[in-house]
C-alpha cells in the first residue's frame, strides 16, 4: 500500500526520492508527494496523480534531507490536501503508512491547544503532536509522540531547525534503514532504495531510528539503544523492467515456468528440512494444520487443505486472517499455524500470526516471496518462494509458486508421518520437475482465451464453477476477473448451482468452469447439462480426455495434459490469462486497479 522514502545526504536528493517512489508504484497508490528542507525552509510538491507528474513538479527542487510517499487513502479521499507529507507549523514535515485508532481523541486535543487542521487524514495529527512536544530535540520528539499513538504506523519526519537528520518510527507497519557512504536513507520497502544501496537495517517493533548521513542511532520501544544487524539485500534493481510485455501482470504470467523452476532449483528429494532444520523434530508431533492467510493466498490455503488431509492425512483449517482473531478460537498447542504471504507484511496476517502464538500455538511457518519480511522473521519454520518481485497488484506467479510450496508441504509432513513410501516420493518429485515444461504448454493456449476474452469484454457478470481442489481455483479465477476488468465475478462449487446461483444464469451469463479429468468429471458434466438446460453460455478449460466438446453454447478449451493432483497450477494459469486480456479489451488500468494495494499494510 502506501509507501515512503526518506534520505539524508551531501547531495540533492530528490530524484532519489522520486526514483523511489516510481518503484513503489507496484503497492499501489492514489497519489503522492516529496517534501524537502531547502534554503532554511520546508518546501513540497503533492499530486494525485502518479508520480510522473509529480517528478516534473519536483525538478524545480534541490535539498539534502528529505522525505516522499506514495498514499492510498483510508482516511479522508484522495485529494492533494490529503496527500502526505504533512506539515506543522511549517516547521515539522511527515508521512506516515499505517492507521492510528485514536486519532479522533489527539486531534481534538491539538485543536484546544491550537492547531487547525487541513486535512481529514490520521496523518496529520502526528505531525501537529509532534510539533507540539517539540523541544529542539526532534529525536525526543518522536518518542514522545509515538507513546501516544494507538494502532500501526511507520513514519518518517524532518524538522526545519534541524536540516541534516530523518527520523523514522515503527510499530505495525515495515519501516528499514538503507546505509550509504555519507549519506543514509529509510524506506518501507528495500526495494525504494534497489540501485541506491544494498546494506539495510530491518527495524523492530517499537524501533525509533535517527538517521543523519553519517551515522545512524536506533532505540528501543523502552528508548534503550539497541543494535539491529545490517544486511547486504539484492533489492532486485533491474526487475522493474517491463522488457517486451505490455503490462507487468502480462510479463509475471509468462515467468511462472521460471519461477515454479527457481523455486524447485534446491529441492533434490522431500524432506521436512526444506521448511528449516528444526522441522525435522516439529513435523512428527503435530496433529493438525491451521492456515492463516488473505485473498489470493487464501485461496491457496484453501487448494492446500485438499493435499494436506489426503496426502498428510492431517486435519486442516484455513482461515481469513482478517477474521480470524475476531473470534473465539479452540488453541490446540500441537497445531502448526502455517502464514501465506506473497509480501510477508500483511498486516492482518501477521496480526493473525501473533494472535495464534499468544494463544499457545508455537509451532510457525511463514511461506513467503520476501526473505526478510516480517513474517519470515517471526516464525519459526519458512519457506521462500522463488518468484522474484511481482509488481502487479493482481498476483499470478506468486499465487503458483505458494501452491508447489504447500504442495511439498503436504509431501514433507507425510514423509515426517511415516505415510510417504519411496515410490510415491519418486512420483511426486518427477511430477514437479516437470512442472515449469507443463506450464509452459498451458501459456501456449493465450491465442484461444484472447478470443474468449473479446466476448467477455462485453459482459458484466460471470460465473466460475470448480470441484473438489479446483473449486478454490475458480475461486482465484473469479478474484482475478473482478480485481483487473471490473466485472462481477462469482465462484461457486459446481454442486452449489441448484441451491441458488442457478438463478442467475441466462444467455447472458458466461459460466466458466475448470474441468480437470478427476473424479468428480461426471458430476461435474451434470452440473453442466444444468446450466445449458437454463440457456447459460459455458466456457469450459477441459482435460484432454474428458470427452467435453464445443458445442452450441458451449466453448471449450483443451488443456495440453492432465496433471493429477498437481493440476490446480495448471488450471489457474488460463484463468489468469483471461482475466488479463479481457481487461485489456475493457482499457482498464491492468497493473494498478482503482481502490487496490498490492501490499496490504494496513487492517
Amino acid at each position: 500500500m502506501c509507501g515512503i522514502v526518506a534520505a539524508v545526504a551531501h547531495r540533492n536528493i530528490v530524484p532519489v526520492l522520486v526514483e523511489g517512489l516510481k518503484r513503489l508504484e507496484y503497492r499501489g497508490y492514489d497519489s503522492c508527494g516529496v517534501a524537502i528542507h531547502a534554503n532554511g525552509e520546508l518546501k513540497r510538491a503533492r499530486s494525485v496523480a502518479r508520480v510522473a507528474e509529480l517528478d516534473e513538479q519536483a525538478r524545480q527542487m534541490n535539498g539534502f534531507t528529505g522525505i516522499a510517499h506514495t498514499r492510498w487513502a483510508t482516511h479522508g479521499a484522495p485529494t492533494t490536501a490529503n496527500a502526505h507529507p504533512h506539515f506543522s507549523n511549517e516547521r515539522i514535515a511527515l508521512v506516515h503508512n499505517g492507521i492510528i485508532e485514536n486519532h479522533e481523541e489527539l486531534r481534538r486535543e491539538l485543536k484546544d491547544a491550537g492547531y487547525v487542521f487541513e486535512s481529514q487524514t490520521d496523518t496529520e495529527v502526528i505531525a501537529h503532536l509532534v510539533d507540539h512536544l517539540y523541544q529542539d530535540d526532534l529525536f525526543e520528539a518522536v518518542q514522545k509522540a509515538v507513546r501516544r499513538l494507538h494502532g500501526a504506523y511507520a513514519i518518517a519526519v524532518f524538522c526545519r531547525e534541524e536540516p541534516h537528520r530523518v527520523i523514522g518510527a515503527r510499530e505495525g507497519s515495515p519501516l528499514v534503514v538503507g546505509l550509504g557512504q555519507n549519506e543514509n536513507f529509510l524506506a518501507s520497502d528495500a526495494m525504494a532504495l534497489a540501485g541506491t544501496t544494498h546494506n539495510f537495517v530491518y527495524l523492530n517493533e517499537g524501533d525509533v531510528v535517527d538517521v543523519q548521513s553519517g551515522r545512524v542511532w536506533i532505540v528501543d520501544r523502552d528508548g534503550k539503544a539497541a543494535e539491529r544487524t545490517a544486511r547486504v539485500v539484492e533489492a532486485y534493481s533491474g526487475a522493474v523492467e517491463l522488457g517486451p510485455y505490455r503490462h507487468f501482470m502480462q510479463k509475471e504470467i509468462f515467468e511462472q515456468p521460471r519461477a515454479l523452476a527457481d523455486t524447485l532449483d534446491d529441492v533434490h528429494e522431500i524432506s521436512p528440512a526444506l521448511f528449516g532444520e528444526p522441522a525435522r523434530g516439529i513435523f512428527g508431533s503435530i496433529d493438525r494444520i491451521l492456515i492463516l492467510a488473505c485473498g489470493t493466498s487464501y485461496y491457496s490455503g484453501c487448494t492446500a487443505k485438499y493435499w494436506l488431509e489426503s496426502i498428510a492425512r492431517l486435519p486442516t483449517s484455513v482461515e481469513i486472517a482478517s477474521e480470524y482473531r475476531y473470534r473465539d478460537s479452540v488453541p490446540h498447542p500441537s497445531t502448526l499455524v502455517v502464514v501465506i504471504s506473497q509480501s510477508g507484511e500483511t498486516a492482518d496476517t501477521l496480526a493473525a500470526l501473533k494472535h495464534a502464538k499468544a494463544q499457545g500455538m508455537t509451532h510457525t511457518l511463514a511461506i513467503c516471496n520476501v526473505a526478510t519480511s516480517a513474517m519470515v522473521r517471526e516464525t519459526e519454520l519458512q519457506f521462500l518462494t522463488r518468484a522474484g518481485v511481482e509488481i502487479g497488484v493482481a498476483s499470478t506467479k506468486a499465487f503458483t509458486t505458494q501452491l508447489l510450496a504447500l504442495y511439498l508441504l503436504a509431501h514433507a509432513l507425510a514423509k515426517a508421518r511415516g505415510r510417504l513410501d519411496a515410490a510415491h516420493e519418486a512420483a511426486a518429485v518427477k511430477a514437479l520437475r516437470h512442472l515449469p515444461a507443463a506450464v509452459q504448454n498451458v501459456l501456449a493456449l493465450e491465442p484461444q482465451i484472447i478470443a474468449w476474452a473479446e466476448s467477455f469484454a462485453r459482459r458484466e457478470n460471470a460465473l466460475f464453477l470448480g470441484r473438489g481442489l479446483h473449486y478454490p481455483i475458480a475461486l482465484e479465477g473469479a478474484l482475478k476477473l473482478k480485481e483487473i476488468s471490473y466485472i462481477h465475478a462469482e465462484a461457486y462449487p459446481a454442486g452449489e448451482l441448484k441451491h441458488g446461483p442457478l438463478a442467475l444464469v441466462t444467455e447472458a451469463m458466461p459460466v466458466v468452469t475448470v474441468a480437470p479429468n478427476d473424479a468428480l468429471l461426471e458430476k461435474l458434466k451434470s452440473n453442466m447439462q444444468e446450466v445449458r438446460a437454463r440457456g447459460g453460455q459455458l466456457y469450459v478449460f477441459a482435460d484432454a480426455d474428458t470427452q467435453i466438446h464445443s458445442d452450441e453454447g458451449v466453448h471449450v478449451i483443451r488443456m495440453p495434459e492432465h496433471y493429477g493432483a498437481l493440476s490446480p497450477i495448471l488450471h489457474v494459469v488460463p484463468l489468469q490469462l483471461l482475466a488479463y486480456h479481457t481487461a485489456l479489451a475493457r482499457g482498464t488500468d491492468v497493473d494498478k486497479p482503482r481502490n487496490l494495494a498490492k501490499s496490504v499494510t494496513v487492517e
